[in-house]
């Protein structure tokens, strides 16, 4: 209402007002039956081929949450296989972005990103900086905050406000960063149920053995623990990075610029009180964008081909839908 107060009543506000509410209508109707059901629980449904080699994944705690504050029970609705199945807004399909297959458990590769996020994404590391580690709580944004899409939309917020765009510019702009942040989590979804690729939390702690890898680096750690909460669900590829990657492409298209030095602060204070006061830089969004992805490395709930293949898909995402989708007039 106090946005519609701004405009003086006129038969064109009447018909904008009754335009809007049709469009509205039309749109929640358009997406009530939009693919992911069932969706309920965390059953695959024949939805997705369940896994049946080491690489599986298994729960690895009954809940997606951490203290203080509130958090949700395990896979909330919109974490559940469903989401990968959601008829796409840009996308010709869910599928359309998937990446190329995980690494071989028995592999080199594997040995050396277990290694990897072994030693740096443990909550005892002593090999992760201070840096390294803020950088895991600034993009934490699990499910009792902003989420990762909302970061992302309020960042193109502060970034698109000084651009002098016009009310449908700015219309055209949030509607398809909008759109790409749900067909990122529609390809991240649909990636992480059909490879099933288990978490580190659980291959570190408990599968190691049964990765019959030659090289001693893999091996169990029952005492390890990720340094932020492992999320409840399959990790590749990495939501956060497709999130962000999508997020940066899309708003460097629309600005005309990735070149574009900002900064900001987490919005999840109340989970993370040591942010308090923090303040982060960045020189380019792609900057910001390879730093989110990375904080799921820092916080050990990811392996790099995670990080790599999902960034690769949010570039391709945002691309595809700028050239197709609501194309600017010239």
């Amino acid at each position: 209402m106090a946005f519609l107060n701004r405009f003086p009543g006129s038969e064109a506000k009447s018909l904008g007002v009754h335009w809007g509410r049709a469009v509205g209508r039309h749109v929640i109707k358009m997406r009530v039956d939009d693919g992911s059901e069932p969706g309920e629980v965390n059953y695959y449904l024949d939805r997705y081929q369940k896994r049946a080699d080491a690489l599986r994944w298994l729960p690895t705690g009954p809940f997606y949450g951490a203290r203080p504050g509130p958090a949700f029970g395990s896979f909330d609705r919109g974490l559940y296989p469903g989401q990968g199945q959601i008829k796409p807004w840009t996308m010709t399909s869910g599928s359309q972005f998937r990446p190329a297959n995980f690494y071989d458990p028995a592999s080199p590769e594997f040995a050396e990103t277990f290694d990897v996020i072994r030693l740096l994404g443990g909550m005892d590391s002593d090999i992760r900086t201070a840096d390294e580690s803020e950088i895991a709580l600034f993009w934490e944004d699990g499910p009792w905050g902003v989420t990762p899409p909302g970061h992302f939309i309020c960042i193109a917020m502060q970034i698109l406000q000084d651009r002098d765009l016009s009310f449908i510019e700015l219309a055209r702009a949030f509607a398809l960063l909008g759109m790409t942040q749900c067909d990122a989590s529609i390809c991240a979804w649909d990636c992480k149920y059909d490879y099933d690729i288990v978490r580190p939390e659980s291959a570190i702690r408990v599968r190691a053995p049964d990765f019959k890898n030659p090289d001693p680096r893999v091996a169990q750690d029952s005492s390890w623990h990720s340094y932020i909460p492992t999320p409840e669900f399959p990790l590749y590829t990495s939501g956060h990075s497709t999130f962000g990657a999508a997020a940066a492409e899309m708003i460097t298209l629309l600005y005309g610029r990735d070149d574009v030095a900002f900064s900001g602060q987490s919005p999840d204070q109340v989970l993370w009180p040591r942010l308090n006061g923090v303040t982060r830089h960045w020189t380019s969004l792609s900057h910001m964008a390879e730093e989110n992805g990375m904080s799921r490395l820092y916080g050990g709930v990811h392996w790099e081909m995670d990080h790599t293949a999902a960034m690769k898909a949010g570039r391709a995402i945002s691309r595809q839908a700028f050239r197709v989708t609501f194309p600017a007039k010239v």
